[in-house]
């Protein structure tokens, strides 16, 4: 059989089709679909992946450099879901392949520039490039140039270079982290006898009790082991090896930082909980169940014992959860089932982490993965079940290009592949809920051990007494005097206050002005700690100013009220509770979300509160009362959804309380308590609420009924900005009456967001009840449009958007 000689490389790059280059006869057993290469890329070198091999002429190709890698770090499979999400979301398969893997399996190789003689350089740009280069020290990369002149300088550099002023050299990329690798000391001669050892120790009393602790291991012993928890010094490691009694060897070594975590398997499943199971292992090679249980009903242990059957057998899972919050937990009631099968991909780990969980899982060594969204993507081997947990969450869906919805991918998948897919939820997603048809509804109607579902009572807040000195924070006597029962009778309590910071705005009382970000058309949050003025959206912060800016008055309030200004409220009306805050402020360190949450789970916490990480998937049977603090924070959002999303943040939190033998109670604080979405809420009724949003959504037109692509258009200029959307609305409108008279376009309007990071926005909607129509004018709009070529104006087509903010 012939070697291969050519091959398609997909970089990085924005770019719609591959790049071919030749294959040297020395890499030609490398080079295969689903490996990593090194290729030339103009004056550059970039890590790609390879597409196909073919066996044409070589002329004129330049050749592949390197094939780092013992085997392909993209399966094949995994080339064909990369191929559907580019397809489907119309985006470059270069770009969604970078999106696939680890950001530390990428690299790309840096031009550097450095100065030779100045005088030989032209004028014009030639000369405004010798000055970046001359406060840059002599020496900058071809990037930093690029936005130092805020223009392409590739041409300008080559001139530079054949007129000898300056020399370009490359910097090879790099290639990520490799295997981990562990110390271990081996013992190289074996003493069987009491004699043989007092002959060869003598007197060296420390070394002969390490032999023999790491004899009674098996024979070796990492490093660090015998250093930390055994208690040795290296020094008599050192002696042991002096000796000839023992070797030091490296190894690979998975870096896993869940070692160890697990929880005890769950209990044996009930009757309902089996018959789940059983529905679930009866799909069809591809099928799809809907995992619908009220909160509390045991899905974990359903999903668990469905893997089971399957991985037994040495097949593959996949579990996702919705975000890094759920994690921890997650991850323990797995390994507890699966124990050293199970990897762990998402965005705490380490660089050297995830690289080693990817290789584990394409090498075989793993054949379980928990993670977040990109977990999707994970190479695990002949996958035989993929469960989305609580799959109605909106951090599924990706922010950044590709915007692709890991839901969606999952069922594009599971099809691929011939694997059941789960979709697991309390509060369903109403575009799962109106697919019953496609997908298996199976149903968990009762809690475990027959608990009940906390009571909700709703606290009208525009009649309730409210405590005084409570300020800002929004806190009724009966929500207080629930809390102080519940502490004097130590049980446990969480409160929801869905806003972090410590007070909405800053406003000055004599002009009404409020401090808002320069970059985005948001007001700046109040913070105390660290105390400033802070923008969640571009990450901009200042001090608090001594008086106002415009009117120069001296007094300036906060309105509102935040998670911090909750916990100092907290603090001094319940001064002996033990309190932890959950939000993205107390989470941001590594782990920081397990640390909080098993204090709680070890009840060295009375009273945890925060935002919506809170609200999902938590399972703490020593809470008692779970209390809504404002329900109204996202109600009256401008976007479709706003009542969904309020529904199932209200649902999920409530479900947190009685799940214990004590049972539990919920109190939701609101100034609607009439809206359908809370009162359905309150009665625990999803299909109650289902019904009535629904029939919302028929007119005028919103998902699932209709299929949607958020159109934005983005720039620095307002009223450019404004023309651009404008000429945009017009095309699709032109091409929408020629081919898809089906379709509709409404808009454009300034976004509800009207700027962020310092680039206005305007957006419209493309919308169509035929989802493959409405694919293939997102495949043509996308790269035909008005300003979709690169330029000042950014135009982003958004399909199937979770927010239209």
């Amino acid at each position: 059989m012939s070697l291969p000689t050519t091959c398609s490389v997909i970089l990085p790059i924005p770019v719609d089709t591959p790049y071919r280059y030749g294959i040297p006869t020395a890499l030609a057993d490398r080079v295969v679909p689903g490996a990593r290469v090194v290729v030339p890329i103009r004056s550059r070198e970039m890590v790609g992946i390879v597409l196909d091999v073919g066996e044409e002429s070589t002329d004129g190709l330049r050749p592949v450099l390197l094939a780092p890698d013992p085997a392909p770090m993209v399966p094949a499979n995994l080339l064909t879901l990369g191929a559907w999400v580019a397809r489907h979301y119309a985006a470059p398969p270069g770009l969604t392949l970078k999106a696939m893997l680890p950001g530390t399996l990428w690299g790309t190789s840096k031009l550097l520039a450095t100065t030779r003689d100045r005088s030989a350089a032209p004028g014009g740009v030639g000369t405004r490039l010798m000055d970046e280069l001359d406060r840059a020290g002599g020496r900058a990369t071809a990037g930093a140039l690029a936005r130092c002149l805020k223009r392409p300088v590739w041409e300008t550099l080559q001139r530079l270079s054949r007129v000898g002023a300056i020399e370009l050299t490359t910097v090879a990329p790099q290639l990520g982290p490799g295997p981990g690798v562990e110390t271990v000391v081996v013992l190289s001669r074996r003493l069987p006898s009491l004699l043989e050892r007092d002959q060869v120790f003598g007197r060296a009393a420390r070394q002969r009790q390490a032999y023999d602790t790491i004899d009674a291991l098996g024979g070796e012993a990492s490093v660090s082991r015998v250093t930390g928890e055994l208690g040795f010094s290296r020094a008599v490691i050192r002696g042991l090896v002096e000796r000839g009694v023992a070797r030091i060897e490296e190894r690979e070594h998975l870096r896993d930082p869940f070692d160890g975590v697990a929880s005890p398997p769950p209990a044996t499943p009930s009757d309902d909980q089996r018959r789940a199971i059983q529905a679930i292992l009866e799909l069809p090679p591809g099928g799809a169940a809907m995992l619908f249980g009220v909160t509390g009903s045991g899905k974990t242990l359903v999903y668990l014992e469905a893997m089971r059957a399957e991985v037994s057998r040495g097949r593959g899972a996949i579990v996702l959860v919705p975000e890094i919050a759920l994690t921890p937990q997650t991850i323990a009631r797995v390994r507890g089932v699966f124990g050293d099968a199970v990897a762990v991909l998402h965005s705490a780990l380490s660089d050297g982490e995830r690289a080693d969980a990817w290789r584990a899982l394409v090498t075989g060594k793993r054949r379980v993965v928990v993670g977040a969204r990109s977990a999707v993507f994970a190479p695990v081997q002949d996958l035989s079940i993929i469960v989305v947990d609580e799959e109605h969450d909106s951090s599924y869906k990706n922010g950044e290009f590709p915007r692709y919805h890991a839901r969606d991918v999952a069922m594009c998948r599971a099809r691929l592949e011939g694997a059941r897919l789960v979709l697991g939820s309390a509060t369903p997603s109403l575009e799962t809920w109106a697919a019953r048809e496609r997908i298996r509804v199976v149903s968990l109607p009762r809690r475990v051990a027959a608990q009940p579902l906390p009571p909700v009572a709703l606290v009208d807040m525009r009649t309730a007494a409210r405590v005084a000195d409570s300020g800002a924070v929004p806190w009724s006597e009966t929500l207080d005097g629930a809390v102080r029962d519940r502490l004097a009778r130590h049980e446990q309590i969480i409160l929801l206050l869905n806003r972090r910071g410590f007070a909405h705005f800053l406003q000055c009382v004599a002009c009404g002005d409020v401090l808002e970000c320069p970059s985005c058309s948001v007001a700046l949050t109040v913070h105390r700690t660290p105390a400033g003025l802070r923008c969640h959206y571009c990450g901009f912060s200042r001090g608090f100013p001594p008086r106002c800016e415009v009117c120069g008055g001296e007094t300036q309030r906060t309105r509102g009220a935040g998670t911090q200004l909750l916990e100092r409220w907290l603090a001094e009306r319940f001064p002996d509770a033990r309190l932890a805050r959950m939000d993205a402020d107390t989470t941001a360190t590594k782990w920081s979300h397990r640390r909080i949450l098993d204090a709680f789970a070890r009840h060295e916490i009375d009273l945890l509160f925060g935002t919506q990480m809170i609200a999902k998937g938590l399972d703490f049977p020593g809470v008692t009362l779970v209390g809504v603090v404002d329900a109204d924070t996202g109600l009256y959002l401008a976007d479709f959804r706003a009542a969904e999303r309020t529904f199932q943040l209200i649902a999920q939190v409530a479900g947190r309380a009685g799940r214990g033998p004590a049972g539990g109670e919920v109190l939701v604080q609101t100034r609607v308590p009439t809206h359908y979405a809370l009162t359905a809420a309150a009665r625990h009724d999803y299909e109650g609420f289902a019904k009535q949003e629904l029939a919302e959504r028929r007119s005028p037109p919103y998902p699932p009924y209709h299929a949607l692509i958020n159109v934005v258009v983005s720039g620095t200029s307002e009223n450019r900005v404004a023309g651009a959307a404008g000429q945009v609305a017009d095309w699709l409108r032109a091409l929408v009456a020629e081919t898809a008279p089906a379709a509709d376009v409404v808009g454009p309007a300034p976004a509800p967001l009207a700027r962020i990071k310092g680039r206005w926005r305007w957006h419209m909607i493309l919308r169509c009840e035929d989802r493959r129509l409405l694919g293939r004018l997102l495949r043509y709009a996308s790269r035909r449009a008005p300003h979709t070529t690169r330029g000042p104006i950014r135009v982003i087509f958004d399909r199937d958007p979770v927010s239209l903010l």
